[in-house]
């Protein structure tokens, strides 16, 4: 059978069988046509594909400086592929069953000081309307953590200040309630008088972040004036609206709060994925120890 018919059967098959979305099964066709471009170029045939022949297409892959997160995906849409084959009977043999796939290494996230935070904060000129606006989304992304889509789309129904709250709906549609410091309820409030002399688009009215054109504020504009703001302080970090609800986890887990209520309060649906903070606490401990033990002070 052509390859083309067998790929087509394999699109039906991640679409009907795996139930993926368009973007996951583009991108699991796009790892196979890279694996059938090194059959072709190789002068191989599909059903006689051995280990040594997926070795020497990761290789490959390697050569080409693909980075070993990608590489990994790349594996991992070949056993699929082979799982699909053997399953339909293309092959009598899956070749992928002892394929390894390389290690990767936890990339821990970007953190800002509570200093830096500060500092981006201070040069904001907050007599001008977007100005006090900015202040108050740095505000509360590093105070109650959100996502950068839990933000641009916060509604003054989500808003319990007198309580010291607010609603979030996050991945999923569900929801959850996550404390707001007095700072961000302060420079919330200031925000909110300014708010009133925005030209609102009708549709926009419950939204609590507002571009000058009176419309929900964007991702992309909250990330242009973050990366400004942190180049005119001189800050060199690669950051983004995500950056502060890393510092955000961090910060709290370095102060003392329990893992399962940072858990919540980000609203992780697995504890793993909240985990990941606990090696940047380790880290800030490492730090710590390393600047202040007398040990690590005397030189004999």
């Amino acid at each position: 059978m052509r390859q083309e018919s067998i790929v087509s059967k394999y699109r039906t098959y991640l679409l009907l069988e795996k139930a993926l979305s368009g973007n996951s099964i583009e991108a699991y066709i796009s790892d196979v046509n890279k694996l059938l471009n090194f059959i072709h170029n190789e002068n191989l045939d599909l059903k006689d594909i051995t280990l040594d022949n997926l070795q020497q297409f990761i290789a490959q892959l390697y050569d080409l400086e693909i980075s070993p997160k990608s590489v990994a995906r790349i594996i991992s849409g070949t056993k699929s592929f082979f799982g699909f084959l053997l399953a339909d009977g293309y092959v009598s043999s899956d070749p992928t069953e002892l394929l390894e796939t390389p290690k990767l290494g936890m990339k821990l996230p970007t953190v800002l000081s509570i200093e830096e935070i500060d500092d981006m904060k201070r040069i904001i000129d907050a007599s001008t309307r977007e100005g006090q606006r900015n202040r108050a989304i740095i505000e509360v992304l590093y105070s109650c953590g959100l996502r950068i889509s839990e933000l641009t789309t916060l509604k003054f129904s989500d808003l319990f200040l007198d309580e010291g709250f607010v609603r979030v709906e996050g991945k999923g549609s569900k929801q959850r309630l996550v404390p707001i410091s007095p700072i961000a309820i302060k420079e919330l409030n200031y925000y909110l008088m300014e708010r009133e002399t925005y030209p609102i688009k009708k549709g926009s009215e419950n939204i609590v972040f507002l571009s000058k054109r009176g419309t929900p504020i964007s991702r992309i504009m909250v990330f242009h004036f973050i990366k400004e703001y942190a180049a005119k302080v001189g800050i060199k970090k690669n950051i983004s609206p995500h950056t502060f609800r890393h510092s955000f986890a961090t910060h709290m887990l370095e102060g003392g709060a329990n893992i399962r209520a940072i858990q919540q309060m980000l609203g992780h649906e697995k504890i793993t994925t909240t985990e990941i903070y606990t090696h940047m606490d380790r880290e800030f401990l490492r730090q710590e120890i390393i600047e202040h033990h007398p040990r690590n002070n005397r030189v004999e």
